[in-house]
């Protein structure tokens, strides 16, 4: 009876805990041929993760750039319209101008041809036209003299008005050869502009194909270092058995307990500096003129959350349709979102506050740059290098910014990063 028991409890338990299966004995020499192989197998995994780390560095580089190009892209098409509003200007005014000098001619012309039968009028007969008629009806010598230095001045009053003509005409045909080469100019300015344009959307082209071609490789090595991987976990299996797979899974837990653990401290920091740079949170922090006030732009800013990224987007309204680049934004369908880029996000955000250009390098010199140590809550931050810069966030207080990150993401709220940010933080209010 006891034994059954025994037989009975040993073979319930042995089915309700699904213990494993012992492991094999192997012998000496098969020991140490798994440990070469696995210990071949962490060489190949150590290589490869270094080569994947040079490869994910490049390519966040690539990614930098890429960025820098759609800017700088931005900023050429700004530039752009910029000219060709100058263009149409200075060719208005050059249409205007050539118009009082047509105007002025033509005034000239007549009062030339007035002149002529004047003349011929006089020379008929013999003095000022109707002088013999002044002088038959004239009741008096005194009365003829008189009406004689009438008609005197009126033909010299001509000939001044004729004067006055031509200099008018001669400064209307200066202001139309002035109007003419500031057409020119303008003309030039614009072709220039549009070379840029062109000149940076090539560029861009460029470097999202380096960046196409690096995520390419990437992959690859991602996939490699996979494969080997799961080689070395069959071969460390084999050598050191379930157990040390149950170490490996505890070590796992262990870390991702402390990475749960960070990140609720970063939520539960974020919650306290949401309302003003770490202020207890017993009521609602008092707010400033409605449009005006740094809470009020991180307000709107925050009222984004969840919003698609658009290359092209946003205004002081609110976001838009993104445009096309003939890249990775247009692969992502950036023109078929509603939403916002990088600067457009700041446009809206200060919208009522300050007007900004749609092109982040115009924005980082658009109000007073402090030093990195300085910023406080509702700085603009700003990543980029000596090609120029290519992403604005804002900043929240407690170590994070809100930002619109890049194609295929959302306005998001993260850590601030200090890879590649710029020395500087820009304050556009207080």
């Amino acid at each position: 009876m006891s034994t059954l028991t025994l037989v009975i409890l040993f073979g319930a338990g042995g089915t309700g805990l699904a213990a494993p299966p012992p492991p094999p004995n192997p012998s000496d020499s098969e020991i140490q041929a798994g440990k070469a192989d696995a210990n071949a197998k962490a060489g190949e995994v150590g290589r490869l993760t270094n080569q994947l780390a040079q490869a994910e560095q490049k390519l966040t580089q690539l990614q930098d750039d890429v960025e820098l190009k759609q800017e700088q892209a931005n900023k050429a098409l700004v530039d752009l319209q910029t000219a060709q509003d100058d263009a149409a200007q200075a060719e208005n005014d050059a249409k205007a101008a050539r118009t009082e000098a047509d105007a002025a001619a033509a005034a000239i012309d007549q009062a030339r041809a007035d002149l002529k039968t004047f003349a011929a009028a006089s020379f008929q007969q013999g003095s000022t036209v109707g002088s013999l008629s002044a002088y038959l009806s004239a009741d008096s010598p005194k009365n003829m003299l008189a009406r004689a230095q009438l008609l005197d001045a009126v033909g010299g009053d001509r000939l001044n008005a004729l004067d006055r003509l031509q200099q008018a005409q001669t400064e209307k045909s200066n202001k139309d050869a002035a109007a003419r080469k500031a057409a020119e100019i303008a003309q030039q300015k614009q072709d220039a502009a549009r070379r840029a344009k062109n000149s940076a959307d090539a560029a861009q082209t460029t470097a999202e194909r380096a960046q196409d071609g690096q995520a390419a490789q990437n992959s690859q090595l991602e996939k490699n270092k996979s494969d080997v991987e799961q080689q070395l976990y069959a071969a460390q299996a084999k050598v050191s058995g379930l157990q040390g797979q149950r170490q490996r899974y505890q070590d796992w837990l262990a870390q991702k307990q402390r990475e749960d653990e960070e990140r609720a401290r970063q939520a539960a920091l974020a919650a306290a500096t949401a309302g003003g740079g770490g202020r207890p949170s017993g009521g609602p922090a008092p707010s400033g003129p409605a449009g005006s006030s740094i809470e009020a732009v991180i307000a709107r800013a925050l009222s984004t959350l969840g919003l698609p990224y658009a290359w092209g987007g946003g205004n002081t309204s609110g976001a838009t349709r993104g445009i096309r680049d003939g890249g990775v934004a247009d692969r992502y369908g950036d023109y078929n979102k509603i939403g916002f880029d990088c600067s457009g996000l700041m446009i809206y955000a200060f919208a009522g506050v300050r007007s900004l250009p749609h092109y982040s390098g115009y924005q980082y010199s658009s109000g007073r740059q402090v030093p990195l140590s300085q910023m406080r809550r509702g700085d603009l931050l700003f990543w980029g290098g000596p090609g120029g810069i290519h992403h604005v966030a804002l900043y929240l207080g407690g170590g994070q910014m809100v930002e619109a990150p890049q194609s295929g993401l959302r306005v998001r709220v993260a850590p601030v990063r200090y890879g590649g940010i710029m020395p500087y933080a820009t304050r556009l209010v207080g």
